[in-house]
C-alpha cells in the first residue's frame, strides 16, 4: 500500500493544479498533453531562472537574491519559487512523475533539499545528486531521479578549467552513471554551459572549450562501448545550428544513416523542422535547452529507445505570456531586470521519453 502513495498523490496534486492554473492563467490557444505517448522513462530539464536561497554566502557573489537585496528576495518568494518548479515538473509528468530530472541555475543543495522533502513534491520521493560549482555567482547543476526507477553506479563533476586568457570559471559538468530496471546503463550529462553574456561571438570560445571537454569525455566512454547509451541535458547557451555544437561536439542534424558512436542532436529537429524554441530574447527565439543522445538510443530494435519525435519543448500556456515588444509568446518569467514578474522562468523546459521493451 505504501508504494500507492506517491502515484495517488501525484494524481491528486496534477488535477487540483490543472483546476487552479486554468483560473490563474488563461490558455494562449494552445493545449500541450503530456500522457498522449507516454515513455516508460520520462527525462526532463529545467532552467529555473536563479533558484536562490535567502542567505548571503560571503564566498558567492548572490548579495543580490537577499531579502535585502536589489531584487528583494524573500522567503515568500522562495517559496513561490518552490511551488511553481514543482508545478511544472508535475505537469511535464503526466499522471506520474518524470523519473529523472536536471536543473540548472540552483544555488546549492539547500534548495534542492527543500523542493523535494519540504515542497509539494515531498512525498514523491526524489533523490538528489548535487556537487558545488566554482561559478562566481554560487549557480550550479544537479540532478534528480526516483530511486524504483533509475539506479546510480558512480557520479562526479567535470571541472572546466579555462586556460587563463578565458576568464573566471564556469559551471561544472555533472556526469552520472546508472542503470534503468531493465538493466540497460545510461549515461546522463547536465550542463549549463558560458552565457552570452558580452556578445556571442566574443563568448563563443568559452563555450567551443566546454564543448570539446564533453566531447572527450563522450569518446572516453564510446572507447570502452560503442553501443553505450548517452544523453546529454543542459542550457547551452548555443543554438543547435552554432559552431559548439556542430563543430565542437560533433552533435549531428541530420538523421539518416545513423551510427550507434555518434551523437544526434534532438533539439536540432525541434528547432529547424517542428519551429520550437525553449528562450527568446529581444525576439530571437531558439532552443538553448537541448538533449542530445547517442546513435544506441535511435535504435527501434534495442531493449530501451528513443525516437526525435519523443523530444518535446514544454511550452504549456501556464509557463508563457504574450510577447507585446515582438510577434507571439515568450516565456513567462520569475523577473524583468530588477522588477518581481511572478512567473516560472526565462526558458522553457524540454523533456524525452525512453520506451523500454518487453522481454517475450
Amino acid at each position: 500500500m505504501k508504494k500507492l502513495v506517491p502515484s495517488l498523490f501525484f494524481i491528486v496534486f496534477f488535477i487540483i493544479y490543472s483546476c487552479n492554473i486554468q483560473k490563474k492563467y488563461p490558455p494562449l490557444n494552445t493545449r500541450t498533453d503530456t500522457t498522449a505517448k507516454r515513455g516508460d522513462i520520462r527525462i526532463m530539464f529545467y532552467n529555473c531562472e536563479n533558484f536562490f536561497d535567502i542567505y548571503n554566502d560571503s564566498v558567492k557573489l548572490d548579495d543580490e537574491f537577499t531579502p535585502e537585496g536589489k531584487k528583494h528576495w524573500t522567503f515568500r518568494r522562495f517559496l513561490e519559487k518552490v511551488s511553481h518548479i514543482s508545478k511544472v515538473i508535475v505537469a511535464i509528468g503526466g499522471w506520474q512523475p518524470p523519473e529523472i530530472i536536471g536543473l540548472c541555475e540552483i544555488e546549492n543543495r539547500y534548495v534542492l533539499n527543500y523542493l523535494t522533502q519540504k515542497g509539494p513534491l515531498k512525498k514523491i520521493g526524489y533523490k538528489i545528486i548535487h556537487y558545488e560549482s566554482p561559478d562566481r555567482r554560487g549557480i550550479d547543476v544537479g540532478f534528480l531521479y526516483l530511486p524504483n526507477k533509475f539506479h546510480p553506479i558512480m557520479s562526479k563533476k567535470i571541472p572546466v578549467n579555462f586556460p587563463p586568457n578565458m576568464g573566471k570559471k564556469t559551471r561544472d559538468i555533472l556526469y552520472v552513471k546508472g542503470t534503468i530496471n531493465n538493466g540497460d546503463t545510461l549515461h546522463i550529462f547536465v550542463n549549463h554551459w558560458p552565457s552570452r553574456w558580452g556578445g556571442m561571438l566574443e563568448t563563443e570560445p568559452k563555450r567551443m572549450f566546454v564543448a570539446a571537454l564533453l566531447r572527450k569525455n563522450v569518446d572516453s566512454i564510446f572507447q570502452t562501448n560503442p553501443k553505450a547509451k548517452i544523453i546529454i541535458i543542459g542550457d547551452l547557451n548555443d543554438y543547435p545550428t552554432n559552431r559548439s555544437l556542430l563543430e565542437s561536439l560533433k552533435a549531428k542534424g541530420d538523421f539518416k544513416n545513423i551510427k550507434t558512436n555518434e551523437l544526434y542532436n534532438l533539439s536540432y529537429y525541434l528547432q529547424e523542422v517542428k519551429g520550437k524554441f525553449s528562450h527568446k530574447h529581444q525576439g530571437e527565439a531558439g532552443i538553448l535547452d537541448q538533449i542530445i543522445v547517442s546513435g544506441a538510443l535511435l535504435d527501434t530494435n534495442n531493449s530501451v529507445y528513443t525516437t526525435k519525435d519523443d523530444a518535446h519543448v514544454f511550452d504549456a500556456p501556464f509557463l508563457r505570456e504574450e510577447d507585446a515588444n515582438y510577434a507571439g509568446y515568450k516565456p513567462f518569467r520569475t523577473y524583468i531586470g530588477y522588477k518581481y514578474h511572478g512567473g516560472f522562468s526565462d526558458h522553457f523546459p524540454v523533456y524525452l521519453d525512453l520506451f523500454i521493451k518487453k522481454r517475450k
